[in-house]
């Protein structure tokens, strides 16, 4: 079964509470996503995977109510989150969309989970090192195996918060490929992180009738409005990953100490 983990919580250090945050009068950041992704073709199973925090409750509630099932599990150690997750649910196959992706295009997902099905991967990404789409695009298919084998191996902080990274820190043990963009869209940034984020992320759902938004729609709007991309250009997005190689130093550091 191919089965889609949307990862939401509530505590998000840059935006608190963004995923309930609105972006259309009573339609969330959340409601975006699972609608969005809704439109796939190759996805059997949505599920929402959130923590066991009090704090998270309104997750469970508000998914609940979109009819979307929900998986509560360890707050810091994400990576287990999604293991215990994908295997409660019997999932072979395993989308990962973070919910920090209200635009997320569904033709895009499809595309990626169709190459992971046609070329026998254990990890299909279109967001490595360089990156050609847009940021708010980026999806994440592997099998429950290779899922299985970093649940059991990650030591560093940074590779279970982040779930992937024993992946690319062990290219040799898995198959992975990286699907390219046609078109280097690289300097587009629609993912919600910030504030100014969300508010570009209002303006284009404001300025663009059709449901669901697709990539190209983004695209054509923001060439036609180039203004529009001055909102977020500050946001530092490198500000997640210098927090995880702190943390990586200070446990290596930690540990040649005992």
């Amino acid at each position: 079964m191919i089965g889609c983990i949307i990862q939401a919580r509530m505590g998000s250090t840059r935006l608190p509470g963004k995923v309930l945050k609105n972006i259309e009068k009573n339609k969330t950041v959340l409601y975006f996503v699972i609608k969005q992704l809704q439109e796939c073709e190759l996805i059997d199973k949505f599920v929402v995977a959130t923590t066991n925090l009090e704090e998270d409750n309104k997750i469970v509630e508000y998914s609940k109510k979109l009819g979307i099932e929900c998986f509560r599990g360890d707050s810091k150690n994400v990576l287990k989150r999604h293991y215990e997750c994908a295997k409660k649910f019997s999932m072979s196959t395993i989308v990962r969309i973070p919910s920090d992706k209200p635009l997320i295009d569904p033709t895009i997902v499809d595309e990626n989970i169709k190459f992971f099905n046609e070329n026998s991967c254990d990890y299909v990404t279109n967001f490595l090192s360089k990156s050609t789409f847009p940021s708010g695009t980026e999806v994440e298919v592997f099998s429950y195996n290779a899922l299985e084998i970093a649940y059991k191996n990650a030591k560093l902080p940074s590779e279970k918060e982040h779930v992937t990274d024993y992946f690319s820190n062990n290219e040799n043990k898995f198959k992975i490929k990286h699907i390219e963009n046609s078109e280097n869209l690289s300097n587009l940034r629609y993912a919600v992180d910030r504030p100014k984020d969300l508010e570009l992320v209002r303006i284009i759902v404001s300025k663009i009738q059709r449901r669901p938004i697709f990539m190209g729609d983004i695209v054509d709007l923001l060439k036609k409005e180039p203004e529009l991309m001055k909102i977020n250009e500050d946001v530092d997005r490198k500000e997640g990953e210098k927090k995880s190689l702190k943390e990586d130093k200070e446990f290596i550091s930690r540990k040649k100490n005992v």
